[in-house]
């Protein structure tokens, strides 16, 4: 059986994700075959393994970190919130149903064997798995039949670290609260704090560091300062949203709509990485201003985000922008660029029909069925302003539960689709990871804006600079001593 450890947090956002990737990057150089693995995460950002099961892209994230293939027992658990009050459950990578919170609350002990059974497997392939919590095991209103955070550890008998935030302050408040508000024997997993995203000088802690221990008998095992690297994270919490700069006097300005259940922006990475490439996120008219190109990332929610398109005035300004700029839709934003979207059955709405954006000679019906694989292959449509993505090899996945058809002369079939134009869409997540597409698309701009790194290799240089900074700056002979063998 693998060794364990378990990274909780005070709250959402203190960086566990990041912690567990970087721990598994170095366990990884250390020597040892590693896994991430979290029993219920929330996210619209999902992966589709190779058997077409669904999974949380913070878990790809850190079985990259680790080396290993995304395997769904990483993360049997998914949760995609489809309104305010209810999500999509997926468990061991398929659909389930809808639930509202009350339904879940209720519902997911019994979800307690199909945990057990993807820990097992996972622990007789790897010698270490680092687990992740979410949101903070102090949240007393939902302790009862928690199957992710101090239950979790106690279903694997897994030694605890609690990472807080110091960048939103109080973050000495967050460990003593945190640990006060726990059992005796909960308490008594805890092993080590983790103060992260610091900056400034490290000795002006040291007062803290030592009341903090001498209150709660906790060692402090690392002060990680706040690191600036572009890696995929969690889709409610990221920093991405926050850039608002406008204008691309500096390079290629990139808008993506950011609708209420935007999902999958993880598609835009490489993007992000490219030197002199702005890319935000904007849910305004006001803030659309007047970019190089606009993308309409996935959604959770079409037609409702459609709705929201249209009431926010964005609709009518794409439609304007895309007589003379382009516009390039992925999944749900691709089924917007079409004529029509239909929800008979209401799967994912109260609305059974809606006009989309009319940039595409398309229409889609949502259907029960979902759509969910890994693709691969080379571009083949010869028409429009980015005709130097054709011949691009590109490897990706779907997931999604409408079927999307065209006329007779286009019927939707071809990874990319293009009104002869300047619109074009794809049902293909991770479109532009590979085969330089995206550089394609930034070199017809006429910037020159590559790094000369392709994706992959760049979102390897940002784990190795996790790697190092968590190396320097955590005890890891500690933390190495806090593993322990995992028991289910």
């Amino acid at each position: 059986m693998a060794k364990v450890i378990m990274v909780q947090g005070t709250m959402s956002g203190a960086g566990k994700s990041l912690i567990v990737a970087g721990l598994l990057r170095i366990f990884k150089k250390d020597g040892y075959s590693c896994a991430p693995f979290k029993s219920q995460n929330m996210a619209l950002n999902s992966f589709i393994t190779k058997e077409g099961l669904e999974m949380g892209r913070a878990q790809v994230m850190q079985a990259e970190c680790a080396g290993i293939e995304p395997l769904v027992c990483m993360n049997p658990i998914l949760l995609k919130p489809t309104s305010d009050v209810g999500s999509q459950v997926i468990v061991n990578g398929e659909v389930i149903g809808n639930m509202t919170a009350r339904e879940y609350f209720d519902y997911k002990k019994k979800l307690l064997p199909d945990i057990k059974k993807a820990f097992k497997t996972l622990a007789k392939q790897v010698d270490i798995i680092v687990i992740e919590g979410a949101g903070s095991p102090a949240e007393i209103n939902l302790k009862d039949n928690d199957i992710v955070n101090m239950g979790m550890a106690e279903l694997v008998d897994a030694p605890v670290l609690l990472v807080g935030d110091i960048d939103r302050g109080g973050v000495f408040a967050q460990l003593y609260g945190t640990t006060m508000l726990l059992e005796e024997k909960e308490k008594a997993r805890i092993k080590g704090f983790v103060i992260n995203k610091f900056r400034g000088d490290v000795t002006l802690l040291d007062s803290g560091i030592d009341m903090i221990t001498e209150k709660t008998g906790i060692r402090t095992a690392g002060v990680v300062p706040y690191m600036n690297i572009k890696v995929d994270d969690e889709d409610s919490l990221t920093e991405k949203f926050e850039n608002k700069k406008f204008g691309s006097a500096n390079g290629l300005d990139i808008a993506v709509i950011r609708y209420p259940r935007i999902s999958n922006f993880t598609d835009l990475g490489a993007f992000d990485m490219q030197e002199g490439v702005n890319v935000r996120y904007v849910d305004s008219v006001y803030e659309l201003d007047d970019p190089d190109m606009i993308i309409l990332p996935g959604s959770k929610n079409t037609i409702m985000d459609m709705k929201w398109l249209r009431e926010s005035g964005l609709e009518a300004k794409i439609k304007r922008f895309a007589l003379d700029k382009p516009v390039f839709g992925i999944c749900g934003g691709f089924q917007m660029l079409g004529k029509k979207i239909r929800d008979a059955a209401n799967i994912e709405s109260t609305v059974n029909e809606i006009t989309g954006l009319g940039l595409l000679d398309i229409e889609t019906e949502i259907g029960d069925d979902k759509i969910r694989k890994q693709v691969s292959g080379t571009t083949t449509f010869p028409k429009g302003i980015f005709e130097s993505i054709k011949d691009k090899e590109y490897r990706g996945y779907e997931i999604h539960m409408g079927i999307t058809i065209g006329d007779s002369d286009n019927v939707y079939g071809d990874v990319i689709l293009s009104d002869g134009g300047n619109v074009y869409g794809s049902y293909v997540h991770g479109l532009f990871d590979e085969g330089g597409i995206a550089a394609a698309i930034t070199a017809y701009f006429g910037k020159n804006v590559s790094s000369g790194l392709s994706y992959a290799q760049f979102k390897e240089s940002q784990y190795d600079i996790l790697e190092s900074t968590l190396r320097a700056h955590m005890d890891m002979d500690y933390i190495y001593s806090c593993l322990s063998k995992a028991k289910v």
